[in-house]
């Protein structure tokens, strides 16, 4: 009688530990690009729920928006990239920004990141 083996080879398993191993470093380089774009939007977001806050100048807007985001730890938005529009009876905050990491040698990765809040008088609507 003859017995088969079953399993994986060694070939194999190196194949599958490397295809994994390319996942988890892609990863490793997405998730915080992902992780600063949610802090925009969370900073965004609090700052649509806050009262009292289409009564500020622009400048203190931009201010309390980039202080959110300090605590944060999000260093790769600039004061370029948020543009304060008076719109109504408020303003509306755009965050248009682009994140570019190495990847593999000469292999990038871009993400580009778009985030609008609306704040307006009298809280959110």
């Amino acid at each position: 009688m003859k017995r088969t083996q079953r399993g994986m080879t060694l070939i194999g398993f190196i194949i599958v530990l490397a295809v994994v191993g390319v996942f988890v470093y892609m990863g490793m380089k997405l998730i915080p690009m992902y992780s600063e774009y949610y802090s925009v939007k969370q900073a965004l977001g609090a700052m649509e729920e806050e009262p009292g806050m289409a009564d500020r100048s622009p400048a203190q807007i931009r201010d309390l928006f980039f202080r959110r985001l300090y605590v944060s730890y999000a260093e790769n938005i600039k004061r370029e990239h948020l543009d304060i529009a008076r719109r109504d009876a408020g303003f509306v905050l755009t965050v248009e920004y682009e994140v570019r990491k190495p990847l593999i040698g000469n292999l990038d990765v871009v993400g580009k990141f778009h985030a609008v809040g609306n704040i307006r008088r009298g809280g959110i609507d």
